[in-house]
């Protein structure tokens, strides 16, 4: 006898083996899965229906005392069932009055959002196929001050009498190269440093560093580019240059920058950050992490459609170390698969960053391990791509993932 931790792709072959009808299969698949959704801060009415309904389907819901008391007004709700409840839930609620048929809606549209697994990113002359592997995102630093010290603005692999000088444009392109040749499978410029207190750069600066060597990337390597850029001018010259993706660490906040990413119809990184580099880690508190991350990230890809960008053009990003503390970037990495709900590709780059550094008292350029085993997690949790510098060592860390979970 066994007692299986099947995980979802697992549980059709295990059916089979088994030799089950497939017509079965179908039948008992859904009743095989279950889950647990929050809705937050729905009204005792609501929330004693949803119970109701819940219970008459063998599941369950827990709502706060109060709302069965008529104490309070609302109430946050955790319904927990099968996924063939849920499905049989959804139809029962279209029914129901108290705007219930668009919760049936939303429930709806979140379980499929949660279940999906495959992306295609139509980028130019790119197409990126997410869910056959983890993709890695493979990091540029065209600057002088980055945490992680790997900086080519101001560093190139001389002898150590030749000191620290500004790396060649060969040698970055080089660089690249040899990025992609470890398995990058997208390469991210970046001109300005977004570290905790770095200097502001300006766009008279990042452009002279980032546009000489996009220009000379876009021709000689195969991958999309992307450049890691707030700044709507730095952005424009690179999309213009060739590049396939406005990786933008503020998240839109400017309105220009969604209207010129709507125009040229590239892909996006929308991430996640609490204040800017100057000011996000001097004590930043949450009432509810996950939440308003989710909140935050619900409201930025509405304002992406409504500037003109296509929802299949937008990647999202928790944004590991830009506005978070130790402990709240361990939450995201535990809790990464919960913003699958949104339906969209999740970027995460946990690689160097500080809190790996205060796990294991280590100094960036010694957080190879942290980074792997970060990276690794993040994976498994539902990152569809990993933004890394160790591309080589992480290629190799998620090859032997992926070839377990196929096993």
């Amino acid at each position: 006898m066994r007692v299986l931790e099947a995980r979802l792709q697992d549980l059709r072959k295990i059916m089979q083996e088994i030799r089950v009808d497939s017509y079965g299969i179908d039948i008992m698949y859904p009743k095989a899965l279950s889950y647990l959704v929050k809705i937050n801060q729905i009204s005792n009415i609501t929330a004693n229906i949803l119970k109701q309904e819940m219970l008459s389907l063998g599941a369950d819901a827990a709502i706060a005392r109060g709302a069965l008391t008529g104490e309070t007004k609302k109430t946050d709700c955790l319904l927990m069932g099968t996924l063939s409840q849920f499905n049989r839930l959804s139809r029962k609620l279209r029914l129901q009055p108290f705007n219930l048929d668009k919760l049936s809606q939303e429930l709806r549209l979140a379980m499929e959002n949660y279940k999906r697994e495959k992306f295609v990113l139509a980028l130019g002359s790119h197409r990126l196929r997410l869910g056959r592997r983890t993709q890695i995102m493979g990091i540029v630093n065209l600057t002088d001050d980055s945490f992680s010290g790997d900086g080519l603005y101001k560093t190139c692999d001389l002898p150590a009498a030749c000191g620290l000088r500004p790396a060649t444009l060969e040698y970055i392109v080089e660089y690249a190269e040899r990025l992609v040749k470890d398995g990058a499978d997208i390469i991210d410029i970046g001109a300005e440093s977004s570290r905790p207190g770095a200097r502001p750069v300006s766009a008279k600066e990042e452009l002279e560093r980032a546009v000489p060597v996009i220009k000379r990337l876009v021709k000689k390597i195969k991958v999309p580019l992307s450049v890691d850029t707030c700044k709507p001018e730095v952005a424009k010259a690179a999309l213009d240059c060739g590049v396939s993706i406005v990786n933008d660490i503020t998240g839109l906040r400017d309105k220009k920058m969604a209207k010129l990413i709507a125009g040229y119809k590239c892909g996006v990184v929308i991430m996640h950050m609490k204040g800017g580099p100057q000011n996000m880690q001097k004590n930043p508190v949450y009432r509810s992490l996950i939440d308003e991350i989710m909140d935050f990230f619900h409201k930025s890809i509405n304002s992406a459609l409504d500037a003109g960008i296509e929802r299949e053009k937008i990647i999202i990003d928790p944004g590991i170390g830009f506005g978070k503390t130790m402990e709240h970037n361990l939450t995201i990495l535990k809790s990464l698969r919960e913003f699958k709900v949104l339906g969209r590709p999740i970027l995460v780059g946990p690689s160097r960053k500080s809190f790996i550094g205060k796990i294991l008292n280590a100094a960036p350029d010694k957080r190879i391990c942290g980074t792997l085993s970060s990276s690794v997690l993040a994976a498994l949790n539902g990152a569809d791509i990993i933004r890394v510098h160790d591309v080589k060592e992480v290629r190799q860390a998620l090859k032997v993932m992926e070839a377990i979970i196929r096993a």
